[in-house]
């Protein structure tokens, strides 16, 4: 079962990287919008410092929801989709080898480059390190409700702007614990409870997400 999982990721890491353009375009978004604050707010060292957190999860979250229609809708139009779903293998662990592939192509870079972009802000050395453990953390679970909401709108017209309706409600409690762990440590106050409650989310999403998206993508299919 494991040899499923990696094949779906060695596969879509494969047509990510023919496709470059996809994960720059991610990553260029994250980057402008993160460096338009700075000019926009004013040379300010405190209030950009207070934002800091907020600004970067959301830039961090809309960043990921750009590439989630993608996930399953190339495969959809050239009928790989189908295939994979009466293929003998078991359609939540295909899921699973999409959700991981879609987070070493998103989330993962955005995680590493997070720290970087949050040096104009003015933010210290601890703060940048549970910035980048709150996207770690966070950013897979973005990517498995997201993979929920894409299988679910796969092939509805206008399927784009409905699956951001499904999905940044849900979206709202990670993005409350990742930034608020930044503005903990910002304040001296003991943030692991916000990364805890990150953690948990994590291991809920990776029992329960690729069974969902393979629903989910049942429902799509029929």
């Amino acid at each position: 079962m494991f040899d499923v999982v990696t094949a779906v990721i060695g596969r879509d890491l494969k047509l990510a990287m023919r496709r470059q353009a996809d994960i720059v375009s991610a990553l260029f978004f994250f980057v402008i919008v993160v460096s338009l604050f700075p000019l926009g707010i004013g040379p300010e060292p405190d209030l950009l410092r207070k934002l800091a957190p907020g600004v970067l999860w959301v830039a961090a979250l809309l960043a990921t929801m750009l590439s989630l229609p993608r996930m399953f809708a190339d495969d959809h139009r050239d009928g790989t989709l189908e295939q994979l779903v009466l293929s003998p293998y078991p359609l939540p662990l295909i899921g699973a080898g999409k959700i991981l592939a879609h987070w070493l192509t998103t989330g993962l870079p955005l995680s590493l480059i997070a720290p970087l972009l949050g040096l104009q802000f003015g933010l210290g050395a601890d703060e940048l390190v549970v910035l980048m453990a709150s996207l770690m953390l966070g950013t897979p679970v973005l990517s498995m409700i997201g993979a929920i909401g894409a299988a679910l709108t796969l092939g509805v017209r206008g399927g784009s702007i409905l699956m951001a309706l499904l999905v940044l409600p849900l979206y709202i409690p990670v993005l409350i614990f990742g930034a608020g762990a930044v503005e903990q440590v910002m304040a001296s106050i003991d943030y692991s409870a916000n990364l805890s409650l990150l953690g948990a989310g994590l291991l809920m999403g990776a029992l329960s997400a690729p069974f969902a998206v393979a629903a989910a993508l049942r429902i799509s299919l029929d």
